[in-house]
């Protein structure tokens, strides 16, 4: 009788690690890792939406997100927090990314601003967009269209 090559577990951690790294997309500029840029899809005719990623500092100097731009809509750097009952969004320039320090662009806080979009955003679409750096420079990233349940809180109800 032939032995298997591998236990069940194993197979299924296998598979788990590849499903992970297929979805995962990281981008490396100097010491700063860009992980998973993604946004939500948009609606017909809305002409807004929103961009995710973490950004870790992987340096020994801090770095500032200058801003961003991409072809398919003007993108501005924002924050939205919650006062009261109110929801409060505004622009803010720039994002300091210290030393050692992860910062995550994720719904409901800090984030990037798509607007007048020329086109809806559709799951699996993949667009480029172009970070910019104080210290590090600029890279191009692909933006991945995906359907990502909110945490917490629907935040899309204002």
């Amino acid at each position: 009788m032939r032995k298997p090559l591998a236990s069940v577990p194993t197979l299924a951690a296998l598979c788990l690690f590849a499903a992970m790294a297929a979805a995962a997309h990281d981008y490396q500029l100097g010491p700063l890792t860009i992980d998973h840029p993604w946004a939500r899809p948009t609606l017909p005719g809305q002409m807004v939406g929103g961009a995710y990623l973490g950004i870790r500092n992987g340096g020994v100097a801090g770095d500032r997100l200058l801003g961003a731009s991409m072809a398919a809509a003007k993108v501005e750097v924002h924050e939205m927090r919650m006062e009261g009952d109110v929801m409060r969004m505004r622009e803010i320039g720039t994002l300091d990314l210290p030393a050692g320090k992860t910062l995550t662009l994720a719904p409901g806080g800090l984030h990037l601003m798509l607007m007048g979009l020329k086109a809806p955003l559709k799951i699996g679409d993949k667009l480029p967009l172009k970070l910019r750096f104080e210290k590090a420079g600029e890279i191009e990233v692909l933006l991945q269209v995906e359907n990502k349940p909110a945490a917490g809180a629907d935040i899309h109800k204002h």
